[in-house]
């Protein structure tokens, strides 16, 4: 539309009530004139806090993810830690010839079996209760 559409001739904007289109004519010359600016902000500050929340929200969540991976690995490395020594002894008693009927030797390898599995058992049902 043109400025002349809009305000006719005489360079004022049209009476309420002067033709069929005056509603649109308004709406257009308010918009034109900035007086929607008020609405407009409030749309961009309403728009700036939920994407502000977005970010809040994704954040927390490559947090928690980060915490979570730190401690799976110092749980891993403790487990090595632990254990080490005792499969260390078992592959000792082994290679040095000692039999398997040996009390030490069958403790040690019943111990170097059994403690990763009830460890794997725990961070199964740990993984497992999280998912749900």
């Amino acid at each position: 539309m043109r400025t002349v559409e809009l305000f006719g001739n005489s360079g004022a904007p049209p009476a309420s009530g002067a033709s069929s289109g005056s509603g649109s004519n308004s709406d257009v010359v308010s918009a034109l004139a900035g007086k929607q600016a008020g609405r407009d902000r409030a749309v961009a500050e309403k728009t700036r806090r939920v994407v502000l929340a977005s970010l809040g929200v994704i954040q927390d969540q490559k947090a928690d993810r980060r915490r979570t991976r730190s401690v799976v690995l110092a749980s891993i490395l403790l487990a090595v830690l632990a254990f080490g020594p005792l499969a260390w002894r078992v592959a000792d008693d082994l290679i040095g010839g000692e039999h398997f009927s040996d009390i030490a030797t069958q403790t040690s390898l019943w111990a170097c079996i059994l403690c990763p599995a009830i460890l794997a058992a725990f961070l199964i049902a740990g993984w497992s209760r999280n998912k749900d």
